[in-house]
């Protein structure tokens, strides 16, 4: 029987951008409009979930704005429930600006989705679910941290949290990570992250095996092309990863996130799983949007 995910973040308008190459201060570089569409890593999570045919709700709230009608009817489109809803202010919105060899920038106008509130919580029974997905974006903020990791607690004895550090990850404070790396934890995040996650450490390999003797849960550091670096069980492992044609790297960890809850919700043995997310990382820098679909 699959597992049930609740994603736990936001939804963002992307408006993506492509350039030859970033521009410095003061210069003047033109771009290419490529999309205006709903992205934000809980977004993009869901999606690749959903596209794996898992089970998972998407727990990000609408705001009250011209983004937030974006948002809202997108969600409804792909029917997805509308969990949240706050008219304290707009959904966030970022210019995604996405260069010639496919990497990506972004520009962030923050919204609702800063605003976390205990209210939000009660649409969602916590203990019908034994995955939850968290990233670091929603976290930088003490307040909503305190809010979702209070909320976090009341889960079901045995259900895990999978961490996506996300690239701010070098803004979330000690006692954050202090609280996060605790068992139930598992840690996802990028070679660059996991040196930052760790105090004065710089080696992604060495900072996951610290991570890992703090949680007792897998520790998964992904490294594009090279696959993934596993910690579990004291024992560490590379996971090869697949060639792909690189459009741009929008949603590549979210889709890297997604693929592995979908496949552990499964049932399925963790380096399948994270075999299984690199496929779909892969997968999702071929096209210009940041989260997967089945045609509709």
């Amino acid at each position: 029987m699959t597992k049930r995910t609740l994603v736990i973040g936001a939804a963002y308008v992307d408006i993506v951008v492509g350039l030859n190459r970033l521009p410095q201060s003061g210069e003047d570089v033109t771009g290419n409009l490529e999309a205006t569409q709903v992205g934000g890593s809980a977004f993009n999570v869901q999606r690749a979930l959903a596209y794996q045919g898992a089970a998972a709700d998407l727990l990000a709230p609408v705001g009250l704005g011209t983004y937030a009608s974006i948002v809202e009817q997108t969600l409804a489109d792909r029917k997805i429930p509308l969990l949240v809803r706050d008219d304290r202010a707009d959904n966030g919105w970022d210019v995604s600006l996405v260069e010639s060899d496919g990497e990506r920038t972004f520009l962030t106008v923050n919204g609702i989705e800063q605003l976390w509130s205990e209210r939000w919580f009660q649409s969602v029974d916590l203990k019908t679910y034994d995955y939850f997905y968290i990233s670091g974006y929603e976290l930088e903020e003490l307040g909503a941290a305190k809010t979702i990791l209070d909320a976090l607690r009341r889960r079901k004895v045995g259900a895990k949290v999978l961490f996506d550090a996300s690239p701010r990850s070098q803004y979330l404070q000690p006692a954050v990570l202090e609280a996060l790396f605790v068992p139930g934890t598992i840690v996802h995040c990028n070679a660059t992250e996991a040196g930052s996650l760790v105090a004065g450490e710089t080696s992604y390999q060495v900072a996951a095996q610290h991570i890992h003797r703090l949680t007792g849960e897998p520790v998964v550091v992904t490294l594009g092309a090279d696959g993934a670096y596993v910690v579990d069980q004291g024992q560490c492992t590379r996971v090869t990863g697949e060639v792909a044609r690189v459009i741009n790297t929008i949603g590549a960890g979210d889709s890297h996130c997604g693929g592995l809850l979908a496949a552990l919700a499964t049932g399925q043995p963790l380096l399948t799983a994270v075999a299984e997310a690199n496929h779909l990382a892969a997968k999702v820098v071929g096209q210009v949007a940041g989260a997967l679909e089945h045609n509709r």
